[in-house]
């Protein structure tokens, strides 16, 4: 159809009566991103399954560009992260300084002695959250 379109997924084992497999499941459920023209907002709707967008006011929101490609370089890079539903409180914003992370900017908590970063996903309404390792520089 002409839509691209990015599936973030991770691999995890997953059991059957009678086996244990290793399946490709989505990152965050019931979530697909795509970039299109205004003018083709309808078409998305002509794929199966599609129901809406993550939206405002009824309106569409878009998610910026450098918020998929930090999501992208994080499946890439296999780092590890979690995906959370809620408001985080407020803390230090940093930018990462080394790592495969470089450049993404984020905000940073200590919890129970573990670095987290914490990148907002605003629009959509998620956070994801990356454990940071001592290798990892920060400002």
């Amino acid at each position: 159809m002409g839509i691209e379109a990015y599936l973030p997924l991770r691999k995890e084992i997953r059991q059957w009566s009678d086996r244990k497999k290793w399946v490709e499941v989505p990152i965050i459920n019931s979530y697909i991103f795509i970039r299109i023209a205004p003018k083709d907002y309808r078409k998305v709707f002509d794929v199966k399954h599609i129901v809406a967008y993550v939206s405002y006011k009824r309106k569409a929101v878009p998610i910026p560009d450098n918020e998929i490609a930090a999501m992208q370089r994080m499946v890439e890079q296999k780092i590890s992260f979690g995906v959370e539903k809620s408001e985080m409180k407020k803390g230090k914003i940093i930018t990462i300084t080394s790592g495969p992370l470089i450049g993404v900017k984020g905000e940073i908590t200590e919890i129970k002695g573990e670095k987290k970063l914490y990148m907002r996903v605003q629009n959509a309404g998620f956070t994801l959250v990356v454990n940071l390792d001592e290798s990892v520089t920060y400002e």
